[in-house]
């Protein structure tokens, strides 16, 4: 049997190493756009149509002007200038960022249904609409694929805000915002800090650390247990438990490739 000299096994482990490091690297940004993104109000600067496909948008800050215009014609209005406007959905692709805004274009007659607050990642990754309310002015939505030219290297929310400043402004006071400054100072801090914390509710974890990867649910003695997932093996998983509408258990995991989970000292509070 032939033996792997010393050195093409270093050669091996070094590659390995760099490759887990660049794919931690990228599940980080990942977590980042969604916490920095997901959730955030924006008040409207140029008029949002309506569109059955996503409005594109290039990261140097230009967008066809003419083909919103007539997206505006055949669909209707999303928003307004001075409406406000809320981030509802997040997908990252490789060279592309897609804002759902309001919950989408909601049918395909013009009417559309943007009063979803927001939404959850139901059992085996689909979503399903949780609350629906008018959380903003603007009584429609629509979405926004905000592309790069190879890839979207490692923009960051703020570098996306940046970006989007022509037609949406996230720098404002917004209700979120307003929002935050209603509850009680704790919860505050904890989103600020984008951390979670027992007592919370569904849209206050939301606000702190974005939507998660995933959800399971199970009773016990006749009580449902909610688990909000966070993070993708391996590295660093948060299991945020809900009874009810408010967090009764937070567990920070570290879990390795092979399935291997080892607990870690709860986040202090």
């Amino acid at each position: 049997m032939a033996r792997i000299s010393p050195r093409v096994l270093a050669v091996f482990v070094a590659v390995a190493s760099l490759q887990a490091d660049s794919k931690k690297s990228i599940e980080d940004q990942r977590i980042e756009l969604l916490r920095g993104l997901m959730s955030e109000y924006a008040t409207v600067k140029s008029a949002l149509p309506q569109s059955k496909k996503p409005l594109e948008f290039n990261s140097d800050g230009t967008y066809n002007k003419q083909t919103w215009t007539e997206a505006g014609k055949e669909f209707g209005p999303a928003a307004r200038i001075g409406d406000l406007i809320q981030v509802t959905r997040v997908d990252i692709e490789k060279d592309r960022i897609v804002l759902v805004l309001n919950g989408g274009m909601k049918n395909g007659n013009g009417k559309g249904g943007g009063f979803w607050s927001h939404v959850e990642v139901g059992v085996g990754g689909g979503m399903t609409p949780v609350k629906q309310q008018p959380a903003t002015n603007a009584p429609n939505g629509t979405t926004i694929a905000l592309l790069f030219k190879d890839s979207i290297g490692d923009v960051s929310s703020a570098d996306v805000k940046k970006i989007l400043r022509p037609v949406l402004d996230f720098e404002k006071a917004t209700a979120t915002e307003n929002y935050i400054d209603t509850v009680p100072p704790e919860i505050k801090k904890a989103i600020e800090e984008k951390k979670p914390v027992e007592g919370m509710d569904r849209d206050q974890i939301l606000l702190a650390l974005g939507r998660p990867v995933r959800k399971s649910r199970e009773t016990k003695d006749g009580v449902e247990f909610e688990d909000w997932i966070y993070g993708i093996p391996p590295g660093r998983m948060t299991f945020v438990t809900f009874a009810g509408s408010k967090v009764v258990r937070i567990k920070e995991t570290y879990a390795g490739l092979g399935g291997t989970i080892a607990e870690t000292a709860a986040p202090p509070q």
